[in-house]
């Protein structure tokens, strides 16, 4: 129908959608309630695949005697034959390959000490050691010992003095 309708118009410059839509209309009479957009898929798909030229928003025949269109981008090289001695076999197929079933399992690992003694890693926090300031060298507070408090210091308040009122 879109071709008969494009030779029926016989326009030079090609003939756009409304026109082509009038003519089927015209010639057929009742069309469905999705004929513009069954038109404008036909249309795209026909001008995909070369059975029509879109040039400056009007669809017309192409003409047989034009070269073929080359798609964009650059062409691919052509593929050389391989040397008529050379078979590389099958391809291998894509991924890691499958475990052999019928293969003896791994040792498991064991576990080989250092030597040293030492667990490894970073050692363990010591405890703080707590009590009073009886006896030993090591009950010393923190404060002393790095010569700055640990932390946010207290907030200090200013004191509060009541005034008496005399009359």
């Amino acid at each position: 129908m879109i071709l008969k309708a494009i030779e029926a118009l016989n326009d030079n410059n090609g003939s756009n959608k409304s026109s082509i839509s009038k003519h089927i209309e015209s010639t057929y009479g009742d069309l469905p309630a999705g004929h513009s957009a069954l038109l404008t898929h036909h249309l795209n798909k026909m001008k995909d695949s070369g059975e029509l030229v879109f040039w400056k928003n009007n669809y017309m025949k192409p003409d047989p005697n034009a070269p073929p269109r080359r798609g964009r981008g650059r062409p691919p090289k052509p593929k050389e034959p391989l040397p008529p001695g050379l078979d590389l076999g099958p391809a291998r197929p894509r991924g890691r390959p499958p475990k052999d079933p019928n293969a003896p399992p791994k040792p498991s690992k064991v576990k080989i000490s250092t030597g040293s003694g030492k667990p490894r890693g970073r050692p363990r926090k010591m405890a703080r050691p707590s009590g009073g300031l009886g006896g030993t060298a090591m009950a010393v507070p923190a404060a002393t010992t790095t010569g700055k408090p640990r932390g946010r210091p207290p907030k200090v308040k200013d004191q509060v003095t009541e005034v008496s009122v005399q009359q």
